[in-house]
């Protein structure tokens, strides 16, 4: 049996960086080697670990990924609401180091991505796409980096462009809703950990294919998962469809 999988949890003080500790600590093939935040000694932390697991702020992102980069450590991000730059620097920097990078670490909203490509796929231009998302009154971007990938996949499949196709919310006589968009649309109250509808109406008809999150261990153990299976990976780019073998 391989020794344990050291993990690194940064943004440790944040709901999912609890989440991910708690998790790890109860998993028996990793162990949890330090935990940082906002102030703390990144490049001592990471002495002592094989992987890091990011649930922080996006403007720590891109210090975080040059730094696992010249130590070789694998990196699991799930921070939300990084700037396309820092995306960019994120794909660059996968040319010399094994990461995984989703927008949701779940095992059934990743299933949710799969059903809403398919889903797309047969029910073609006919029906009106739309999203729904919720999260409680703390989040701090909007819309969800999961309502914004489920809006991608819709995009991909319709040829649409996100930039331009997407319509986030609607306010005042805005006219009949055109064929060539996507409704985008954020809720935010209470405690609510994370829902997410894709709807697909019709004349006559409407689908929707809806996932609920009840409790954050399930993002947490998802992103744990992945930092397994990227031990022994070459470098390169990877999401959870990866690791999920959805591809």
């Amino acid at each position: 049996m391989s020794e344990p999988l050291k993990i690194l949890v940064t943004g440790c003080r944040g709901r999912m960086g609890e989440a991910v500790a708690r998790c790890a600590e109860a998993d028996g093939e990793v162990a949890v080697s330090g935990r940082i935040d906002a102030g703390d000694d990144l490049l001592k932390a990471l002495a002592g670990c094989d992987a890091v697991v990011d649930f922080s702020h996006h403007s720590f992102t891109r210090e975080l990924v040059a730094a696992c980069r010249e130590q070789g450590k694998l990196l699991v991000i799930g921070t939300t609401g990084l700037s396309a730059e820092t995306e960019g620097f994120i794909r660059e920097t996968a040319a010399a180091l094994p990461m995984v990078f989703a927008p949701n670490y779940s095992v059934g909203v990743n299933t949710l991505f799969w059903l809403t490509r398919k889903a797309t796929e047969i029910l073609g231009a006919d029906f009106d796409l739309e999203v729904v998302e919720m999260h409680h009154n703390k989040k701090i971007d909007s819309p969800s980096g999961t309502a914004r990938r489920l809006g991608e996949i819709l995009c991909e499949v319709e040829n649409l462009s996100y930039a331009h196709d997407v319509r986030h919310g609607r306010l005042g006589n805005v006219g009949a809703r055109s064929k060539r968009e996507v409704g985008m649309h954020a809720v935010r109250g209470g405690d609510v950990v994370g829902d997410h509808t894709v709807i697909y109406a019709a004349q006559g008809e409407r689908v929707e294919l809806t996932h609920k999150a009840s409790s954050r261990d399930t993002f947490a153990q998802g992103a744990i998962r992945a930092a397994k299976w990227l031990r022994g990976r070459e470098a390169g780019l990877y999401d959870m469809q990866d690791v999920l073998g959805l591809r």
